[in-house]
């Protein structure tokens, strides 16, 4: 893991590990950098869908509860309505829409980001207590293809860091 003083020195030593060759690696930042996952060549995160998804599911679950229980199980007949009234039905379809695309939204950035997780490896790090103050941190996985300890901490020195630690399980 190597340890930079400002996002640019961060962005720039992930783009230059990617040309390496290197896929398997994570940044670590106090503050959102927008360029950060594209130098790191992460994907499109699946989010959206999860939340598109999770509305639609909430707006049909509202809606058919309401068709369910006022044209099927108990319909009644007040001022010559019909049972199936839809403009009825769309406040509370739109707040359980709501209600589902939120659920999607926490329920989909807790799994995504593999949350809880109370310990991790770099937390044995001493430099990397400073990573939510003022430090920026890039870690090459041992699962990448491409490494070789000797091999990566030589080319994470090469990027000029403030310092280089090795990260002990």
């Amino acid at each position: 893991m190597a340890e930079f003083e400002t996002p640019t020195a961060l962005v720039a030593a992930a783009e230059r590990a990617r040309l390496e060759g290197y896929r398997d690696m994570d940044a670590y930042s106090p503050i959102p950098i927008e360029e950060l996952g594209e130098a790191l060549g992460l994907p499109r995160t699946r989010l959206p869908r999860i939340v598109l998804g999770g509305g639609i599911l909430g707006g049909l679950a509202g809606y058919g509860l309401q068709y369910w229980s006022q044209v099927i199980e108990y319909p009644m007949n007040v001022g010559g309505r019909p049972f199936h009234s839809w403009p009825h039905f769309i406040p509370v379809t739109f707040e359980t829409t709501v209600l589902g695309a939120a659920l999607g939204a926490f329920i989909g950035m807790w799994a995504l980001n593999k949350l809880p997780m109370p310990y991790h490896p770099v937390f044995n790090v001493p430099a990397f207590a400073r990573a939510s103050t003022d430090r920026f941190f890039l870690c090459i996985e041992t699962t990448d293809p491409r490494f070789d300890r000797h091999t990566t901490f030589k080319f994470l020195e090469s990027l000029h860091p403030l310092g280089v630690s090795e990260v002990v399980p």
